[in-house]
């Protein structure tokens, strides 16, 4: 990031992730550069997903036209998303700490079981709420491995063609469900992968 900002580039960076952090320190764009428009919001570090609460850090010579540009799409936030946004910000250290560390207790037992499963996990996440898994020894076409496994097995996953063609191969799974949920369906994925190896014998 370094020899990229010595170029100095307007660089966008959505960092709504940001807070959500079990090993290490949080990272932004802005220790790198300050010509930079940071996205962020309290739909996942607050938990407030549907209110629609977020703002925007850019350059000083930028927030006025972009105060211009905000105009003709929308007036503010709701009193109701404030007023939420406010408590967040004041009141809920606790609940957010606790929030984590229930999270990083999912993070751990969902890749542990991956693992398991025969999913390669290269880079362990540290952050968010998703873990990238390697599926390539079951399917090379993420795609249709995602949906059959939703198909048959019922049980949601993104293929990682959908983040680019260098995500081809692996699936995302995400932790931001109960733990009972998530051991269900990592269970029904052991029976779905149980059944397709016997079938392939």
């Amino acid at each position: 990031m370094r020899s990229i900002a010595k170029f100095q580039p307007y660089i966008v960076s959505d960092e709504i992730y940001h807070g959500l952090v079990y090993e290490g320190r949080e990272h932004s764009i802005l220790e790198f550069t300050e010509h930079a428009f940071v996205l962020n919001g309290f739909s996942k570090l607050y938990a407030m997903t549907g209110l629609r609460l977020g703002y925007l850090i850019a350059p000083e010579n930028f927030i006025r036209p972009i105060q211009k540009m905000q105009q003709n799409f929308f007036i503010c936030a709701s009193s109701l998303a404030q007023k939420a946004g406010i408590a967040a910000l004041q009141e809920t250290s606790v609940a957010v700490a606790e929030m984590k560390r229930i999270y990083n207790h999912r993070r751990q037992f969902m890749i542990k079981r991956l693992k398991a499963l025969g999913f390669g996990i290269t880079v362990e996440p540290t952050g968010a709420f998703y873990v990238f898994a390697n599926a390539r020894a079951f399917s090379g076409d993420s795609y249709s491995l995602a949906f059959d496994i939703l198909e048959r097995a019922h049980v949601g996953c993104t293929p990682g063609i959908d983040f680019g063609r260098n995500g081809e191969g692996y699936l995302r799974f995400s932790y931001a469900n109960s733990m009972e949920n998530i051991a269900e369906g990592l269970q029904r994925i052991e029976r779905y992968l149980d059944r397709r190896s016997r079938k392939s014998i």
